[in-house]
């Protein structure tokens, strides 16, 4: 899995180097349901980007991956990883160590 994280990152990056070389493309943009445009914050591209990662599905990485900087996205992936582990923590009444652990396949510190 972080093989395909690095490989994502790589792309994205080289991407971005493309943008900032005159005649690149701007910062990606969608529609809001107002008609004008605006960009995606850190929390919404980490949300994207990790759901398309547990679905596979490359082309939404890909775009998930371009709507902020790689260390907004890296922020963005790991407060999302925190937030699931507290909440899975909670409802399974264990510490976030364990279920930390378990979900990684890690044996019991």
């Amino acid at each position: 899995m972080f093989d395909r994280v690095r490989k994502a990152y790589e792309r994205f990056r080289d991407a971005m180097r493309a943008r900032s070389r005159p005649g690149g493309e701007g910062r990606p943009e969608k529609e809001s349901h107002g008609g004008g445009k605006r960009t995606h914050n850190l929390f919404e591209a980490a949300a994207a980007y990790v759901s398309a990662c547990a679905e596979d599905d490359q082309d939404r990485i890909d775009e998930a991956a371009g709507w902020v900087s790689p260390e907004a996205l890296s922020f963005g992936v790991n407060e999302l990883a925190c937030r699931a582990v507290i909440a899975l923590a909670r409802e399974r009444d264990e510490s976030p160590r364990t279920v930390a652990r378990e979900l990684l396949g890690l044996p019991p510190a």
